[in-house]
């Protein structure tokens, strides 16, 4: 056997035999909105040019985005504003990743993670052996793919919510402390999709 079968795809295994995943993260550092982050077993058909989606250009992550999730098995995780403000930044990360990889419905032999930790005794339910490379998502291909997974899905989800606050800008800064969106707090008070947590948005809770 040369790959495993996920979904109808063939999927490839390393030439060791081991099934790897890759999983990255979108926005830890936003004053709204979720963590999301994506898990992803690359297919043989998987698209080249894949990099970290930071790199890459909004149309270039555009046109990849729809190839990966052909051709690739994947899962996304999400952790709320809510979930984030009660157990905080790091391990809300360390739980959106956990809720990826478990939503591939299958267990890999291995989870690279970009960056320099792993849940892997963070999060109770992580079961998996892990292994953090940090900037692996510039340098493994199932970590690129993640990453603009994670980023594109996460983008939608700020622009569609800024047309129910159009006040903060999210539709351009994702919810990134921008100036213009510091100066709508200010004025507006946070919504319920900031992260009462984060000093930026704390000073104006009153509001």
């Amino acid at each position: 056997m040369t790959g495993v079968i996920v979904d109808n795809l063939i999927l490839a295994k390393c030439p060791d035999g081991q099934v790897v995943v890759g999983v990255d993260e979108a926005g830890r550092g936003p004053l709204a909105g979720p963590v999301v982050a994506a898990a992803c077993l690359l297919g043989p058909d998987a698209p080249t040019g894949l990099d970290d989606s930071k790199k890459l250009s909004a149309k270039r992550r555009a046109l990849l985005e729809p190839l990966i999730k052909v051709s690739c098995h994947w899962a996304l995780g999400m952790v709320e504003a809510e979930e984030i403000d009660r157990i905080n930044i790091f391990a809300a990360t360390m739980l959106a990743m956990t809720r990826a990889v478990a939503g591939l419905g299958f267990d890999p032999d291995e989870v690279l993670i970009d960056g320099n930790k792993t849940p892997a005794g963070r999060v109770p339910e992580w079961r998996w052996a892990a292994r953090a490379i940090v900037g692996g998502d510039a340098l493994i291909p199932s970590i690129s793919a993640a990453s603009i997974l994670a980023k594109e899905h996460r983008d939608r989800i700020m622009r569609a919510a800024a047309l129910d606050h159009p006040h903060y800008g999210w539709e351009r800064n994702m919810g990134y402390g921008t100036a213009e969106h510091l100066a709508a707090l200010g004025s507006f008070g946070p919504t319920p999709l900031h992260r009462l947590s984060f000093a930026p948005v704390a000073q104006w809770e009153h509001l």
